[in-house]
C-alpha cells in the first residue's frame, strides 16, 4: 500500500517575514492614514471655534460640533438660495441630509412638491421618505424635523427606493450640512463620514449617478481655501452655498466604490440597517 505524501509547503509552514521594502511601505501607509486623520482634525478645530460665534445650539448636545452639523444664522438665506438653483427646480426627489442648518430647506421642498428623502440621526433607523402628497400642508414643518419626519413620513430600505423609482423620479440633488469645506468642494462632516456611507448606498443600489448634484450648505467661515486632502470614499461637492454666495466648483469626481466594507469603523455594520440590507443583497448578487 502506498503511503500518500503531504506536500508542505514553506509558506504554511514557516511563519512569512516581511521584507524591509514590504515593513517600509506599511509604515508609509499608516504615517499617511494618521497624518490625514490629524490634517482633518486641525481643519475641523480651526473651524469650529469660528462658527461657535454664529451656530445655534443643539438641544442635546450644545456645542458639541463632533456630535452634530450646526445650524447658523443665514442658513435659511443660505438654503433660499438653493431653492433657485436648476438643480433643485428640476427635482422630483432630493436627499437632505439630518443636519440642523437644513430643516428649512427640508420644509420648503415639501412646500414645492417634492419628495424629500432623509436618514435618521447617525443612519441608525435608516431612510425615511416625505412625500408631500401624503402629509397635510399644516405638518411640512414638523415633517422636516427629525423628530416629525418619523411620525408623519415613512421609512423605506434600498429595494423600496429601487421599487419607487417609477412613482418618485430619480435622486436629482443631495444636500449636506458639514463641518468644513474648500472651494474644490472637498468636505470634512463630524468625522464620522455619515454622509459618504448614504452617497455610497444609494449609489451601489443604482439611486445616484456621478452627475447626480451633490450641494454642500455651509456658513461662510465653513468655506475654506485650505488644501483639504480627499479620501477615495469622500463625496466632492459639485456646489457650495453660503448666505452670501453660490460657488459652482465643476466637474468634480465622485466615488463610485460603493461601500468599502473593510474600511468602516467599528459597530457601523451592527449599528445601520441599510448597511445590512446592501451587504445581503451584494451577497446574493455574488452566490447567484
Amino acid at each position: 500500500m502506498r503511503h500518500a505524501t503531504q506536500t508542505v509547503s514553506t509558506r504554511d509552514s514557516v511563519p512569512h517575514r516581511r521584507s524591509t521594502g514590504e515593513k517600509a511601505l506599511t509604515t508609509i501607509s499608516m504615517s499617511l492614514v494618521q497624518g490625514s486623520a490629524e490634517h482633518k482634525a486641525a481643519i475641523r478645530a480651526k473651524v469650529w471655534a469660528t462658527l461657535r460665534a454664529v451656530a445655534r445650539p443643539d438641544s442635546r448636545f450644545h456645542y458639541d460640533f463632533s456630535r452634530f452639523i450646526a445650524d447658523f444664522a443665514g442658513a435659511d438665506v443660505a438654503c433660499d438660495r438653493l431653492l433657485a438653483l436648476d438643480c433643485f427646480q428640476h427635482s422630483r426627489t432630493v436627499f437632505i441630509a439630518p443636519d440642523n442648518c437644513l430643516g428649512h430647506l427640508r420644509e420648503r421642498a415639501l412646500q414645492a412638491g417634492l419628495c424629500v428623502l432623509v436618514t435618521t440621526y447617525g443612519i441608525c433607523r435608516g431612510f425615511w421618505l416625505l412625500d408631500p402628497a401624503t402629509i397635510a400642508p399644516a405638518l411640512f414643518r414638523y415633517a422636516a424635523t427629525l423628530d416629525g419626519m418619523e411620525h408623519v413620513g415613512r421609512p423605506v430600505s434600498l429595494q423600496d427606493l429601487v421599487d419607487l423609482q417609477p412613482a418618485i423620479g430619480p435622486i436629482g440633488l443631495m444636500v449636506t450640512g458639514t463641518g468644513a469645506i474648500n472651494t474644490r468642494g472637498v468636505r470634512f462632516g463630524k468625522g464620522h463620514g455619515f454622509f459618504d456611507l448614504e452617497w455610497a448606498m444609494l449609489f451601489a443600489r443604482g439611486l445616484v449617478r456621478p452627475h447626480t448634484v451633490v450641494a454642500a450648505v455651509v456658513h461662510d467661515c465653513q468655506l475654506l481655501d485650505d488644501d483639504l486632502r480627499p479620501e477615495p470614499f469622500d463625496t466632492v461637492c459639485d456646489l457650495v452655498i453660503t448666505p452670501t454666495r453660490v460657488l459652482h466648483v465643476g466637474p468634480v469626481q465622485k466615488p463610485t466604490c460603493g461601500i468599502l466594507w473593510d474600511r468602516l469603523q467599528p459597530n457601523m455594520l451592527a449599528d445601520i440597517p441599510p448597511l445590512q440590507e446592501l451587504q445581503a443583497l451584494e451577497a446574493q448578487v455574488v452566490s447567484a
